[in-house]
């Protein structure tokens, strides 16, 4: 029997170093142990199919914590079941000591127990993802309530740009003799002179 172990983080500027740290307190080696910086929307990470590959019926996969292995209540359950039941191995959450596998071969309540568990977390966990989601979204809101924007800010055009917009509008220079001068690339100038014009457009109907 081998023990493995996997860690997560949903991008790159996030720290692994806790959830190694607890792997290495409990004694699994290095080459064994697995990491991934990815979101866990679903199961399409390098290091975790590695592990797959790796893990045969009787061997132990540990986790810091359920949200480690997926952050979607449906996808945490289905392949929890495919590595205890397709697989065969065992499976131990060391936040929730509860939830450990090797529990159900003693007793039908341990597996009782550990399978409620399990689920009640998998629930906790996508809930509260959409709690944040749904707290940032109101917060947005109220900020724009408050005249805040969001997005890429405003471009200011200064006299020099709008001198050489209006040669290049009034036919006085080319297109390239402007870009030029701009130090603009095509597609960008083109979105310039177009948002000059019709500002233009726009205060002509005033």
């Amino acid at each position: 029997m081998n023990t493995y172990a996997y860690g997560r983080v949903s991008t790159k500027d996030q720290n692994l170093q806790r959830q190694l740290a607890a792997f290495d307190e409990y004694g699994i080696k290095k080459s064994h142990v697995f990491a991934d910086k990815k979101s866990g929307k679903d199961f399409e990470r390098k290091e975790y199919n590695r592990l797959l590959k790796k893990l045969r019926s009787g061997d132990l996969l540990v986790i810091k914590s359920i949200d480690r292995l997926g952050r979607s209540y449906d996808l945490i359950i289905e392949e929890w079941n495919r590595i205890t039941n397709s697989i065969g191995a065992d499976i131990l959450v060391l936040d929730m000591p509860l939830l450990d596998t090797r529990t159900k071969s003693h007793t039908l309540v341990g597996k009782f127990i550990s399978d409620i568990v399990l689920q009640v977390l998998s629930f906790v966990a996508e809930n509260e993802r959409e709690n944040i989601k749904q707290r940032q979204a109101e917060g947005i809101r109220i900020a724009r309530q408050k005249g805040v924007r969001f997005g890429r800010p405003s471009f200011i055009y200064s006299d020099d740009f709008l001198s050489v917009a209006d040669d290049y509008i009034e036919k006085r220079i080319t297109s390239k003799t402007a870009m030029r001068l701009l130090g603009l690339k095509q597609n960008n100038f083109y979105f310039h002179i177009h948002k000059i014009k019709r500002e233009k457009l726009d205060r002509s109907a005033f």
